[in-house]
């Protein structure tokens, strides 16, 4: 609280009246970047080029307007109480989490493990999997064609096989798409899961606390690991981990060219998509919360603790029974400002939780990322949950189980300050 209120009064003791310009030109500052964003992706030709210069140019006014005025020492100054501010409010508001509830596990007998070599860029090969998983006893079955230019093999039909065959444990190496498609077999079956982090995000593995950069340490599950109850969600029947996309991200990830040319693909298609007129736009009901025209929608299995699991957002729980929702709706330049000043305040974003979503368009069919899977499915889809359907087999020692940062409130910051100590209760 103090190095807020020091932040404050920074402004305006030494300048004066020039606190108020510099906090009216850094708003204004991010309206106008925000504003040129919105141009640049909406736009093509010479507006997209004006929106690059407006949101390139727009942080370099601000600060020869802070130079030019001498106001630059107390804007820095500022800044930088304002980040212990936040610093301190978030250690003050930490408290170690429960987190998921763990319980012993005997080692399985017939673990049976499905990688796919190309995942990741190759980690099964440069981390040495297949050979550290047989001499712990697993079985492998490598997800990669019988002969060069075949088909790939059916994950599903393979982990079926596998439990046929008296596996007692599946797992899987590769990408969050094929851990859901496997996870679900094993939930069928009451089997434990293995998750072993060798895709390219390892969504799924981050959250479980697993270790990203070296999936050769999840592998130490099957001497040595503990069991965990989580949810596992469902889209029109078929099975996910982490997020079910719609709308402007689903369009761009069904574009064959996106894997070679991701960013390309994304500014080329981006006019077209988020035009007011396309006829692109969603409605959908999280439970009983109408979200109407929405240009994107994100459904994930269990919520994230930040709107943007993209930008690096985490989920503190895998275990509570409930999706998080996020909706966005931009339509121009002032919106896409509105939504870059307020944030999760803003009219444009929507963020809630929900048992069940359902998802409709004008058209018979709906482009839909699930786990970051390019699929077509009929409208209307339907996301739900299967609360603590899958166990999952996890290493006793991993290195993300530290609990993520929690949401700022600047209220709660207040009581715990200046408010009245009180008994701690058994809903505390």
């Amino acid at each position: 609280m103090l190095a807020a209120v020091v932040a404050v009064l920074s402004l305006f003791l030494p300048f004066g009246d020039g606190g108020v310009l510099i906090i009216l030109s850094g708003l204004a500052g991010l309206a106008l970047s925000a504003a040129g964003v919105w141009w640049f992706l909406a736009h093509r030709g010479p507006v997209r080029f004006l929106g690059a210069l407006l949101a390139a140019g727009t942080p370099v006014g601000v600060m020869f307007l802070y130079v030019a005025g001498g106001l630059w020492p107390s804007a820095l100054t500022a800044l930088a109480l304002w980040g212990v501010a936040l610093f301190c409010a978030r250690r003050a508001l930490h408290r170690p989490a429960l987190g998921h509830r763990a319980r012993p596990a005997a080692p399985p007998s017939r673990p049976v493990l499905l990688m796919n070599p190309k995942s990741g860029g190759g980690k099964v090969e440069k981390f040495g999997l297949v050979e550290k998983a047989e001499r712990l006893g697993a079985r492998v079955l490598l997800l990669a064609p019988a002969e060069p230019g075949g088909a790939f093999p059916d994950a599903t039909e393979l982990a079926r096989a596998a439990v046929a065959d008296g596996a007692d444990l599946l797992g899987v190496a590769g990408g969050d798409g094929t851990q859901a498609l496997v996870a679900a077999v094993a939930a069928e079956h009451d089997l434990p899961f293995l998750v072993i982090s060798a895709g390219t995000r390892n969504h799924f593995a981050m959250d479980l606390g697993l270790d990203r950069t070296d999936p050769s340490r999840c592998l130490d599950a099957l001497t040595d690991g503990e069991e965990l109850r989580v949810d596992l969600g469902e889209v029109a029947g078929r099975p996910f981990v982490n997020t079910v996309s719609f709308g402007v991200y689903a369009d761009v990830v069904q574009r064959p060219e996106y894997r070679n040319a991701k960013a390309e693909t994304a500014l080329s298609m981006m006019p077209e998509l988020l035009a007011a007129d396309s006829g692109r736009r969603l409605d959908a009901r999280a439970d009983g919360t109408e979200l109407p025209d929405q240009q994107a929608l994100l459904v994930s299995n269990n919520p994230y603790n930040s709107p943007d699991p993209f930008g690096g957002g985490k989920r503190p729980r895998l275990d509570r029974g409930t999706l998080g929702v996020v909706g966005i709706r931009v339509d121009g330049a002032a919106q896409a400002a509105d939504l870059a000043v307020r944030g999760a305040q803003s009219a444009g974003l929507n963020v809630l939780t929900a048992a069940r979503v359902e998802v409709v368009s004008a058209s018979p069919e709906l482009a839909v990322a699930v786990d970051g899977e390019a699929l077509t499915l009929p409208a209307p889809v339907v996301c739900t949950l299967r609360p603590r359907a899958l166990r999952v087999l996890v290493p006793r020692d991993r290195p993300g189980t530290l609990p993520a940062a929690p949401p700022l409130s600047w209220r709660r910051i207040v009581v715990l300050a200046f408010g009245r100590r009180r008994g701690r209760t058994s809903n505390d």
